[in-house]
């Protein structure tokens, strides 16, 4: 069984499609039941041998744990991708992110991802096998200025997924790390300033498949952006500052 959160849209979504022309079982999670329902659809017309959806928000972390254990009873979890997240930032009227929204983009991009990896890890040990795949973002590599609570919260998946992958190696499970530049989808579409090397959702999954088969600690695309990116975040924070200083992001809140 393969497990996604984060199925409703985007990198979710196109993942979700990409597996299931594999025959593959799905469990897909997100917070928007209708469009769940249509995934679903198109992933048992696709192949999937067989699709289970749940509308949940991965901050409830009994709720996850619930549902997870409920899937595991049925047979078990063998690949997770903890893809769900928020994204926060400046809005065009303010010098700094909102509270409030600061706080829900770190409760569910980090804390999420263990209501999500940590029901499932006891299992994976126990068989000896397993696939963790955490979708952070190349923001995790450098500090922005415009995103304060995204950036650290996709830098706080990218170090748990490698101290994960380090742990867990000798025992049989794998862990990658998704660190993806702008993807074309709702969650983008907020952001309003310049968004370099741009590519589909459907592209970006089939990246991360090739990445999750390689079993690459960090797959991070598209490579020239990716490397600008970690080269910036290596940089002395005054001439990081000042490299950036005419680079502006600010995001449009969801309605």
């Amino acid at each position: 069984m393969i497990v996604i959160t984060g199925a409703s849209s985007g990198i979710g979504a196109a993942l979700a499609r990409e597996y299931a022309r594999d025959g593959a079982a799905l469990a897909l999670a997100g917070r928007d039941r209708a469009r769940l329902d249509g995934l679903a659809a198109e992933c048992r017309a696709l192949g999937a041998a067989e699709v289970r959806i749940a509308a949940l928000d991965v901050r409830d972390r009994a709720a996850m744990r619930g549902w997870l254990e409920e899937i595991a009873a049925g047979g078990p979890v063998e690949f997770v991708i903890a893809n769900a997240g928020l994204l926060t930032g400046t809005p065009p009227d303010a010098l700094v992110e909102p509270a409030d929204a600061a706080y829900r983009v770190m409760e569910t991009n980090a804390l999420g991802v263990l209501n999500t990896v940590q029901p499932v890890l006891a299992g994976m040990l126990a068989r000896g096998s397993g696939r963790i795949v955490l979708v952070a973002s190349i923001a995790a590599f450098t500090p922005i200025a415009d995103m304060p609570s995204y950036a650290a919260s996709k830098a706080a998946i990218l170090s748990y997924g490698l101290s994960l992958r380090a742990a867990l190696a000798p025992h049989g499970v794998h862990v990658s790390v998704v660190c993806p530049g702008f993807i074309d989808t709702a969650m983008t579409d907020q952001i309003s300033g310049d968004k370099p090397f741009m590519i589909s959702a459907e592209d970006a999954a089939r990246r991360i498949r090739r990445g999750i088969a390689r079993n690459r600690a960090v797959i991070a695309f598209p490579f020239l952006f990716a490397a600008m990116t970690r080269i910036c975040g290596l940089l002395p924070d005054p001439l990081r500052r000042w490299s950036a200083r005419n680079y502006r992001l600010t995001v449009a809140p969801r309605e």
